[in-house]
């Protein structure tokens, strides 16, 4: 039964939830004031109800002025993150913890407003540094962390904890969107000139990067099994990667989408058999010191090669060389925009990029995709303008066109007197 307590104009509406382990007695608590103009009699009738009302959310666990915002997000952590999330995410969850834990973690669950989660993002947004390098945060960084604030209240009306999430209002300032830095089909063609004499597991690297567009992690994960020389096709059926703390892992692709197979050019199969017997050779002088994980790139002793390698061998020749280096990514760009700028169709696009829908590929290349409609709206403003074109004279009975197209067809000197 509901406690209620008069104080001055306002009352105090207490209930007891039971008894924690230790003995100690669980009790909630609101305040209700009644509203101007209500009378004492309307008052007692009004906080009786509130009471009732109070007393049933209580019972069904949806007031929980006692558990603290850390409290909760460790168990959803263990109950939802480590069975749901990939280990990438899990990853990612666990350091933005390092800013939201001394924000909220102190405060309960019931007391967090979704005003004073927006202050933290704007704040991320505006003042945040990186913890290791003291940069500027980044925009998408922001995100990250009202997505984890928000997955856990959640998770916490999921399991009617709370009655609703105080984030479903909040949102990430919009910051100065940077333009994606795209290699020119100039610079991929110095950049395969750079490599000609290179290692040959670095030029097999990057040929398969320009012509699929796989990611990183997709390239990777890649095994000798997935490539089929006979219909010159390759499969992305994981992802190999890296946590500190961890080491190389092998997961499952970003999305179910991602799985997929991309037909390749017979020069390229040819250089990927080349590129097998070398590691084959490499596996016979290493002898029992080689380690069989059978990966396309892998290091000396045939242990995958570590993620970050690719990078940082790409960053090193571009500097050598003079050629500007825009990071992995940017060659997935440029595969992409060279597929757009073929007129190839957006699903056909997003399907090569590995997209699970294709209003993600819309959003990321919406610049490509309004030049190429920019293109294609001239070439048939150029078909279509009669404007530019001699208006020709008056024919009512069609006779004078009638002759032209004898003339088109036959090749007649035929006069309009005849």
């Amino acid at each position: 039964m509901a406690n209620i307590r008069k104080r001055g104009n306002t009352y105090q509406i207490r209930v007891s939830c039971g008894y924690k382990l230790n003995g100690e007695q669980v009790v909630q608590t609101m305040s209700w004031k009644p509203p101007e103009g209500m009378t004492p009699k309307q008052a007692e009738k009004e906080v009786q109800k509130q009471a009732i009302l109070f007393e049933e959310k209580c019972l069904r666990g949806q007031v929980t002025a006692n558990v603290k915002f850390e409290e909760f997000a460790e168990q959803w952590f263990e109950e939802y993150a480590k069975v749901n999330l990939r280990k990438s995410s899990y990853t990612v969850m666990r350091q933005i913890t390092q800013r939201v834990y001394p924000a909220f973690g102190h405060m309960k669950l019931d007391k967090i407003t979704g005003r004073q989660i927006q202050r933290f993002i704007n704040n991320l947004v505006l003042n945040g540094k990186n913890m290791q390098t003291g940069k500027p945060l980044s925009r998408k960084t922001a995100v990250h962390h009202l997505s984890f604030i928000s997955d856990v209240f959640s998770y916490a009306v999921r399991m009617d904890i709370v009655s609703e999430n105080p984030c479903r209002k909040v949102y990430v300032p919009k910051g100065e969107k940077k333009e994606k830095q795209i290699y020119t089909i100039e610079e991929i063609g110095r950049l395969f000139e750079l490599i000609e004499n290179e290692p040959l597991k670095y030029r097999v690297f990057f040929t398969l990067a320009i012509y699929s567009g796989f990611r990183r992690g997709e390239l990777m994960g890649l095994e000798w099994k997935d490539i089929d020389f006979e219909y010159n096709i390759i499969h992305v059926r994981r992802t190999s990667n890296f946590i500190s703390g961890v080491g190389t892992y092998t997961d499952t692709t970003k999305t179910q989408s991602s799985k997929r197979s991309m037909k390749f050019p017979q020069h390229v199969m040819d250089m990927l058999k080349d590129y097998k017997s070398e590691q084959d050779k490499q596996a016979q002088l290493m002898g029992s010191k080689w380690v069989e994980t059978d990966r396309l790139f892998t290091k000396d002793n045939g242990e995958p090669m570590f993620n970050g390698m690719p990078y940082k061998w790409l960053k090193k020749l571009c500097e050598k060389n003079g050629l500007p280096f825009y990071g992995l990514h940017s060659i997935r760009h440029f595969f992409a925009s060279s597929l757009i700028n073929a007129n190839v169709d957006v699903a056909t696009v997003s399907n090569a990029l590995g997209h699970s829908a294709i209003s993600t590929t819309t959003s990321i290349y919406l610049h490509a995709f309004q030049d190429a409609s920019a293109r294609a709206s001239e070439a048939i403003a150029n078909v279509l303008d009669f404007s530019k074109k001699e208006t020709p004279p008056p024919d009512p009975d069609g006779r004078e066109r009638k002759i032209q197209l004898i003339r088109t067809s036959y090749g007649q000197k035929v006069s309009s007197g005849q």
